[in-house]
């Protein structure tokens, strides 16, 4: 029995040893239930809405007080007519209120009015939670003024979805997914590229070689950029001819933006293999950095605007976040260049910082 507990006494010491064991063992829980805790939901908080207040009259204002008194809707921004399509192009705004002309006065001597829903139908499930809140708010209004009143009032509602109007899954699931499989497949196949060098004992004979380091570092992504390439080259025909996925905008943008992540994630990938000291550390911080963050943190699964402020945060920092931004706008908006010309350059930025990286972290030797 002594002899047991010695061997107990031995793990523990072993344990407690190494660092890295202690943060998987410790921190890696920790990180976990704080990401699913807060992540993981499909409420709707704060969504920004905007109204086209054409009546000006005591029933618009009445409508407006009440969805500004709804926690899950936002009045952002009172606009006209002719500035709907700029707005829903900007990405900032989830919905448009349209109240017409006269409505109160309608409602009053006609006994029924009508408002208009307009909808970023990008992410076909956030829009029909909006539609049901914002539906849900007017009929407690309805049944408010009815009490008043005494008398039966009718409001009809015409609903408008944005760029899916019959709600397709496909716009909302392709693109996260191709955000997805681009840049786990190529993180985690370059991360391990330099470290296999080195547990084969074949580091010594590239670093002898009167080669470059940005060479070497060069050399190992290109393979893997093809690679890319031909899957993104896949991705996109299954998507249109199998889940009927349509293409609204320019095909040569998409592409290009397509290369710009799988550039970023190649330069994430051999930053981890410069840093790591085995394969398998490789493959885990590659995994459990990507994956997680890309499923989580990236706005395709869940909303990143009903998450709190440290997480949104964390997620500028995830390449597969702009990415996502960016197909969305030209997949399923049509928009050019100059919408995603901001994402675009952060994505870029991100390459560069983690190129540099990469090429300090490259040991031109073993010891």
């Amino acid at each position: 029995m002594k002899q047991f507990k010695g061997f107990i006494y031995k793990e523990f010491l072993h344990v407690f040893r190494d660092k890295k064991t202690l943060l998987l063992l410790f921190g890696l829980p920790v990180i976990q239930i704080l990401l699913f805790g807060f992540a993981l939901t499909n409420e709707i908080k704060n969504a920004r809405v905007a109204i086209i207040d054409d009546a000006k009259d005591l029933g618009s204002r009445q409508i407006i007080d009440k969805i500004e008194a709804s926690q899950p809707l936002s009045i952002s921004r009172f606009i006209s007519a002719n500035q709907i399509a700029s707005t829903f192009k900007s990405g900032k705004i989830k919905m448009v209120v349209v109240i017409p002309p006269n409505f109160y006065e309608n409602l009053m001597h006609e006994k029924a009015g009508k408002i208009q829903l307009i909808l970023d139908a990008s992410d076909p499930n956030t829009a029909t939670t909006l539609a049901s809140i914002a539906i849900g708010i007017i009929q407690s209004y309805t049944m408010d003024l009815q009490g008043e009143t005494k008398l039966p009032l009718n409001i009809k509602l015409e609903t408008r979805m944005l760029y899916n109007p019959s709600l397709q899954g496909s716009t909302n699931f392709v693109p996260g997914v191709m955000a997805l499989v681009l840049l786990l497949i190529c993180v985690l196949m370059t991360s391990v590229s330099i470290v296999r060098e080195k547990e084969n004992s074949t580091m010594e004979l590239l670093l002898v070689a009167p080669f470059n380091p940005v060479i070497v570092i060069l050399a190992k992504a290109v393979p893997y950029f093809m690679i890319s390439l031909f899957n993104l080259i896949i991705i996109l025909p299954l998507s249109v001819f199998v889940l009927d996925m349509k293409i609204m905008g320019s095909l040569t943008l998409l592409f290009a933006e397509s290369t710009l992540l799988i550039v970023t994630a190649l330069t994430l990938g051999l930053l981890i293999s410069n840093i790591a000291a085995t394969q398998q550390v490789a493959m885990v911080v590659s995994l459990m950095g990507m994956l997680l963050p890309t499923m989580l943190l990236t706005g395709f699964m869940f909303p990143i605007e009903n998450m709190p402020l440290p997480l949104q945060f964390v997620s500028n920092l995830v390449p597969s976040k702009w990415y996502y931004i960016i197909i969305k706008n030209i997949l399923i908006k049509g928009l050019g260049i100059e919408a995603v010309w901001k994402e675009t350059l952060i994505l870029a930025g991100m390459t560069l910082i983690l190129l540099m990286l990469s090429i300090k972290n490259f040991k031109t030797r073993l010891a």
